[in-house]
Parts: structure tokens; sequence; C-alpha cells
């Protein structure tokens, strides 16, 4: 009772009940992220083969967003439900939730897995690669599938960590698994001269050091509810909501996956003439990199909102509901004005991260520029798609999701390459293009529907 008291949300400051979850997310977050970057910067230093390697770990990448899919519909369609029955009081149901969502994580675990090793190379080739570069994709990719179940433990059933209120711990997670990768990294690829097939142990062992740590919590003593045999199974109506709320953070990853994979395939045909197609993908690998790291304090804050928000809509506590919009509106859009300035005036610097090649310093500096033009906008995204997820409203958050990388990003790739002799530069257009049209949307919806009822809500309170 002590322990349930303490995680009770609809007490004390809105903003030191975001940040408290906010700022240990972020870090885990970023953290997760560095499995893959570091990866990549290891590689794209590797001598004489690390542009080709590195452009062959782009096209990993369309996977691993794929598996994170899978993960994100368990663990963000889960945790939602679960912090809004908690925050009713319903505890035994609540508990029942996260055994569901556990359950699904392994099933599908599975069928990922055995799906990926079948047909590999064919999704390696049509996601955009070349005799050159798959070589370096699959030796990567065989090795990592070996750790999907334990990415998408680690992935999918941290929220459940952070949802009971255990920040740090949660945060804690992916600490873990960053030491260990950063440490396993450089010895197997220089040391033990292991170069991708390394890379992609490394994080294997990371990703499994961090899966052991979550289950070890969820089951332990700390934990406000626990992970426990009668909660495992499945459960279809339980099953039906968590996939309903989960489809938002699963449409993002897949539809990351898709833009990732087309955009891949189209720079690869429109610089085949010039024989720089390889050259572009590896420009934009190193820009899709680069925005996985920027982005994760935006990430961090906003899904540091929803079990705030969610414990607060199952309490009625409307007023606080509003309250946390306004926080993380403010809060999220100064910190993107200011990283939206700095890819802008120094993105020579952002590049040489992964690669220092002459030819992709200059054709990512230019290529950059265009594709951060409007990073700003990407905040309003974040804030609305992740309020509507906090409060249940899963139609919302997959429409938005869907708007703007389906409906605007991909015929943009395919149409705005034909264009006024844009070429390559049109695929890197449509991503400001999709911020300005489909952040401003998804906001102006939220702040027209979910911030109006609640305040209606709250008079009739």
């Amino acid at each position: 009772m002590v322990q349930q008291q303490k995680n009770d949300f609809s007490q004390g400051s809105i903003a030191k009940n975001i940040l408290s979850l906010a700022i240990p997310l972020t870090v885990a977050q970023l953290t997760v992220v560095l499995y893959n970057v570091v990866d990549r910067a290891f590689i794209g230093h590797i001598d004489s083969i690390g542009r080709d390697a590195f452009t062959g770990i782009g096209l990993v990448m369309p996977a691993t967003y794929i598996v994170t899919a899978f993960a994100n519909l368990c663990g963000t369609g889960g945790a939602p439900l679960f912090s809004i029955t908690r925050g009713r009081g319903d505890d035994k149901r609540a508990s029942r939730i996260m055994g569901v969502s556990f359950t699904l994580l392994l099933l599908l675990g599975a069928l990922l897995t055995i799906g990926f090793y079948l047909f590999q190379t064919p999704f390696l080739y049509l996601v955009g690669g070349s005799d050159e570069t798959v070589v370096h994709a699959r030796n990567y990719l065989q090795i990592y599938l070996i750790g999907v179940i334990p990415v998408m433990i680690s992935l999918g059933m941290n929220p459940f960590i952070n949802a009971q209120g255990f920040g740090k711990v949660g945060m804690m997670t992916t600490l873990l698994g960053a030491v260990i990768n950063l440490i396993l990294d450089p010895v197997f690829i220089f040391a033990l001269h292991m170069g991708v097939q390394g890379a992609a142990l490394a994080t294997v062992i990371a990703q499994t050091c961090s899966a052991i740590w979550v289950l070890v919590f969820l089951t332990g003593k700390k934990a406000v509810l626990r992970l426990e045999k009668e909660s495992l199974g499945l459960d279809f109506p339980i099953l039906k909501r968590i996939c309903g709320l989960g489809l938002t953070g699963f449409t993002f990853s897949v539809t990351n996956s898709l833009v990732q994979a087309l955009g891949n395939a189209q720079l690869q045909a429109y610089g085949a003439a010039t024989g720089s197609g390889d050259l572009y993908v590896a420009a934009m690998t190193a820009i899709v990199s680069i925005r996985e790291i920027v982005v994760q304090p935006v990430r961090g804050l906003t899904q540091g909102a929803q079990p705030v928000m969610g414990f607060n809509y199952g309490a009625g506590k409307y007023s606080r509901v509003r309250e946390s919009i306004r926080f993380i509106t403010l809060a999220c859009l100064g910190y993107n004005v200011v990283i939206w300035l700095l890819l802008i005036a120094f993105p020579r610097v952002f590049i040489l991260l992964f690669n220092d090649d002459p030819a992709l310093l200059e054709v990512g500096v230019s290529t950059m520029r265009t594709y951060f033009a409007a990073y700003a906008m990407m905040s309003f995204q974040f804030i609305g798609q992740n309020t509507f997820v906090a409060l249940g409203r899963a139609k919302n958050a997959v429409f938005f999701s869907l708007f703007r990388k389906v409906i605007l990003v991909v015929p943009l790739m395919l149409v705005l390459p034909r264009l006024w002799g844009l070429g390559a530069y049109g695929i890197f257009a449509s991503e400001p293009i999709s911020d300005i049209i489909g952040g401003g949307a998804c906001f102006i919806t939220m702040m027209c529907t979910v911030y109006r009822d609640m305040k209606r809500s709250d008079k009739e309170a």
C-alpha cells in the first residue's frame, strides 16, 4: 500500500511527476539507440571496407525497425492500458494485461526470427542492397537474429517498469546493455578482427543482459505489480485492446521501416546512373542515425508523460491531463528548436561521427540540411500521438502515424525526384514537407479534441 501511494500520479507537481519518469526514460532510450548507432560508428571506421560495411548496416535498419515495431505493439499497447487500469484501482486486471503482453512478445519474437532467417537475402536486396553491400548486411543480420527475443523483451517489457513509477530502474535496463555493448564492440570488431559480425554479437550479448534485468525486476519483490505465472497466456479481449492501442507504436516503427526501405531503394535507383547509389544510401544511413539520437529527448518526455496522463485520466483528474499537455508542448518545442539550429549549422560534425570519406561528407552535408529543414515541427507529431495513446484513443494515434509516413512521405518519395530535376534530393526533401503537414495536423487535431474534451469533462466534474 505504501508503494502504491508513492507512485500515485494524481498527487504532486505535474512537471515533477513527468520529469521523474521522462529523464530516466530519455537516458534509457538514448542508450537503446546507442546499441545500433555505436555499431554503425565503429563499422564505418573499419579500414578499407568502412563505407560499404556502413551502407550494409543501413540495409539492416528496416529489419530492426520491424522487430522494434512488434515490441512496441506489446509495450506501448499494454503499458498505457496497464496505467489506466491501475489508476482505476483494478490491480488484478492490470497484472493480467502485463502477462498477456509478455506472452504475445514471446510468440511474435519466435515468428520474426524464423521469418527473417528464411528470407534475409531477398529482403536485403529489396530494401536497396547491392552486391557489394548485401554481404556485409547479411553477416550482421544472421547474428542479430539470435537476439530477437531478448531485444523484444527488453524493449517491450521495460514500459511496464516505467508505468509503475520506477523510471530509474527502467533507465538501468538500457544503461546495463549500453555499457556492455560499448565495451564489447571495439573488442570484437577490432581486437578480435570479427568486423561486422563482432558488432552484431556485441549487440546480442548486451540486449540479452538487458532482458534478464527486466525479468528479474518484474518478477521480484520491489515491483508494485509482478509478472507471475498466473497472469501469462492469451486473453483475447485483453489482447484485442493491447493490439488496438499498441498499433500506434507498431505503426510508427513499421512505417519507419517502410520509408527507410523505400528511401534506400529509390536512392539506389536514382544514383545508379552516376554510380553513386551506395553513396546516397550511406548518407541516408548517417542522417537517420543522427535523427535517432536527437529525437530521443522528445520521445522520452512524451512517453514519460503517458503514465502520468493515463493515471490521471483513469482517476478522473482531467485538469491534470490538460496541464500535462501544456508542459510537454513547451518543453518539446523548446528543445527541438535548439537541436534544429545545431543540425543546420554543423552538419559536417555529425556526419564525421560515422565516416570521414570525402565523397560521403560532401553529399551528407547538403542532404542533411534538406532532410532536417523543418525538424522543429516534429515535436507536434510526438506530442499529439503520445497524448492519444496515453488516453486510450488508439484510432487517432494510428491514423496520424499512417498519415505522416504512408499518406505523405511515400508518395512524396516517389514523386519529388521526378520534379524540377531534384533526383535523389527529392527523396530527402520529402521529410520536411511531411514534418510540417503531418506534425501540424496531428497536434491541431489533438488540441481540438482531447484537450477540449478534458476541459469540458473537468467542468462537469
